[in-house]
Order: C-alpha cells, then sequence, then structure tokens
C-alpha cells in the first residue's frame, strides 16, 4: 500500500494516499484538520485513493479572503484543489461543518460527484452574510478569544465523544486536533456555519445523498440530521441512504471507525451503482 502523507498546492493542505480511479475525499468539521482522518486511512481498503484537506483557515492552508465567506467559497477553493490535483470526479464525505461544503460543492459541480455521504451533518442558521450571529454560535468566537486554544479545546472535546469518561484517550485525539485551530480561520468557519442551509442546498442536489448519523451524538443528533435527509425526500421523492452507528457521539468516524467504513463504502458502492460516470 502507498503510504499516505501531507502535501501543499497553491494555498491548501493537505494529506492524501494515491490510488486509482476517482478518490474519497474528506472535509473535516469545524474544530478538526486533514489528521483527524487517519484512522480511516488505515481502515479503509489499500486499492482506494483517499484525498483529506485542511480547509481555508487551517492547519497551514491560508483563510479565504471575505471575512464572512459562505459555504459556496469553500467549496470553490475545494474545486481548485482538485484541479491543481488533476482529479474530476471524486466521492466527497463531509463531517459536520464539512457537510456544508460538500452539499455547496454537490450543487456548483454535480459533474464532479461520484458519491455524497454526510456525516454528523450540520445544518446551520440561514443567517445573511454580515447579520447578525446567533449567541451560541457568537459565543465560539468569543470563547476561542477569551480561553485560548488549548483551554477551549479542553473545555469543548469531550461534548464530542460518546461515554467520554470511558474514552479518555478519544478525548485526548479530539482535543489535541482541536487546539490547533487558528483563531482567524476558525472565525471565518464559525461565520460560515451561521449562513449554512443545508436543507435549502439540499434540494438543489440530484444526486442521491447518503448520511451517516452517531447515535449518540449531542451536537449535531438526529433529530437535527433528520430534517436534512427529509428535505432532499422532499424535493426527489425518494429516500436518502441513511446509516446509524449506536455507541458514537459526534466524533462517529474517530469513535467507531470500522463501522463508519462499513457504512461510508456501502453508501459508496450504491451511489457508484446509480452513477457509474460520475455526473
Amino acid at each position: 500500500m502507498t503510504e499516505a502523507g501531507p502535501g501543499s498546492t497553491g494555498d491548501l493542505t493537505f494529506i492524501a494516499r494515491p490510488g486509482p480511479g476517482a478518490p474519497v475525499v474528506f472535509l473535516h468539521g469545524i474544530g478538526s484538520n486533514a489528521a483527524s482522518f487517519a484512522p480511516l486511512f488505515d481502515a479503509l481498503p489499500a486499492g482506494l485513493g483517499l484525498l483529506a484537506w485542511n480547509a481555508p483557515g487551517y492547519a497551514g492552508s491560508a483563510p479565504l479572503a471575505d471575512p464572512w465567506p459562505v459555504a459556496a467559497d469553500y467549496a470553490q477553493a475545494l474545486a481548485r484543489l482538485l484541479d491543481d490535483l488533476g482529479h474530476g470526479a471524486v466521492h466527497l464525505v463531509g463531517h459536520s461543518l464539512g457537510t456544508l461544503i460538500a452539499c455547496a460543492f454537490a450543487r456548483l459541480h454535480p459533474e464532479r460527484l461520484r458519491g455524497l455521504t454526510l456525516a454528523a451533518a450540520a445544518t446551520g442558521y440561514g443567517v445573511p452574510r454580515g447579520g447578525v450571529l446567533p449567541e451560541k454560535v457568537a459565543a465560539r468566537i468569543e470563547d476561542l478569544a477569551r480561553l485560548g486554544p488549548a483551554a477551549f479545546a479542553g473545555a469543548r472535546a469531550a461534548n464530542l465523544v460518546h461515554d467520554p469518561e470511558r474514552h479518555p484517550e478519544l478525548v485526548a485525539r479530539v482535543e489535541a486536533s482541536m487546539v490547533q485551530v487558528n483563531p482567524e480561520g476558525y472565525a471565518q468557519a464559525v461565520r460560515m456555519l451561521a449562513s449554512g442551509d443545508l436543507p435549502g442546498e439540499l434540494a438543489h442536489v440530484a444526486l442521491r445523498p447518503g448520511f451517516i448519523i452517531g447515535v449518540q451524538d449531542r451536537v449535531t443528533p438526529m433529530a437535527q440530521t433528520l430534517p436534512a435527509a427529509d428535505a432532499w425526500h422532499a424535493a426527489h421523492g425518494e429516500r436518502p441512504a441513511i446509516a446509524e452507528i449506536d455507541q458514537a457521539g459526534h466524533a462517529v468516524y474517530l469513535q467507531r471507525p470500522d463501522a463508519f467504513c462499513t457504512a461510508l463504502l456501502e453508501q459508496m458502492a450504491g451511489a457508484s451503482a446509480r452513477n457509474p460516470e460520475g455526473g
């Protein structure tokens, strides 16, 4: 197996494992980075090409120019990265905030999509660019500025893990990713989250998405994810694929990597059967 390694192109950084065919591209959440997907790189079949980006403003990737970007701005940055790396159609996997970027990419570049998996989906708040941030959203930026990255990560990491007292090593892993956040990039991502509208985006996505849900997720609970799935159902007349993973919180791919990979591969196979040409 070809080893995964770091790379950069333009103003974006990533980790990648080369492989034939359309790569699987992972988009991390608001408090994470590309390296968090390393357990999946170890668990997924050796024949798959894999790519995990560091979103603009994360882990060496330059922030976007607009202080209040929207999901489409990140999606266009992703398209540029894929262009630079010579990738056409891809299987796209978004986690949390990454689901908003994934859906924006699917709407803007449907011909480049082989599959779309949305894990621990963040639905957004529908705030217009430059509007007033909801109080709990604004608190993310304020808390990071007040506490600093280390204390901020220490205060939030356990909430992403189901039964954190029994999984201190997993909490530590989540915290280690979160402590690396760049305040400027994080603030941009928070504003993008505020402007996000996952159900609205999904209504304009033609490809049948798959959802992966941690049953014990307290950050983006099932009651939040299912209305997003319902929005695609209402627009297209059929149900998206939904996989529920028990004994997993918001960090579902870290807490249950084997179960996550099984669900992901099943959804990818279903998407490929429906959409063999990727367009």
